[in-house]
């Protein structure tokens, strides 16, 4: 059952003034790799996208080039249901590609932090967003990707972007 009442805030249904602080930040610091990689690789002119899970690679493809980038999956929102659920309880996904939701997960009981560590929950996609923000700066990552599922959106992480010429 998704727990209707929303376990992100605090006391009296406020976000703790820490917590928020951290999340903006957090925000800010996605923006600004977010413009590095689309100025670098051009991630936003990308044909298409794939996640090859065995590999545990994001891959995208230009018109003139292959970009390749370990990933990791953080969650996946569900934009018909507003439904937010952490890749680590998600029975489908590899383990190898839960690391880094795990070590959020880690964060939000050692905070007490319950939106971390609640493995569904309805909220809307701006909290999606803040969540994979979250991850990677507790997790180091080089940047973020919503990939679109249909009317669901996956939610990752990636590393060090390795560029090939398209032959």
């Amino acid at each position: 059952m998704i727990p209707r009442k929303n376990p992100f805030r605090g006391q009296g249904g406020l976000m703790s003034p820490e917590f928020k602080a951290l999340l903006d930040q957090s925000m800010e610091e996605l923006r600004l790799k977010t413009s590095a990689h689309v100025a670098i690789a051009r991630l936003g002119q990308a044909e298409k996208w794939n996640l090859d899970q065995d590999q545990g690679d994001l891959v995208f493809t230009l018109p003139d080039m292959i970009v390749t980038c370990p990933a990791q999956i953080i969650g996946s929102y569900d934009s018909r249901g507003r439904t937010w659920m952490w890749a680590w309880a998600n029975p489908s996904i590899a383990d190898n590609l839960k690391r880094d939701a795990l070590k959020v997960k880690a964060y939000g009981l050692e905070h007490r932090v319950g939106r971390l560590t609640t493995a569904e929950w309805v909220g809307d996609e701006t909290e999606a967003w803040k969540m994979t923000a979250l991850a990677v700066m507790l997790c180091a990552a080089q940047g973020a990707y919503r990939g679109p599922a249909g009317t669901t959106f996956v939610f990752m992480t990636f590393g060090p972007v390795r560029l090939s010429k398209r032959t």
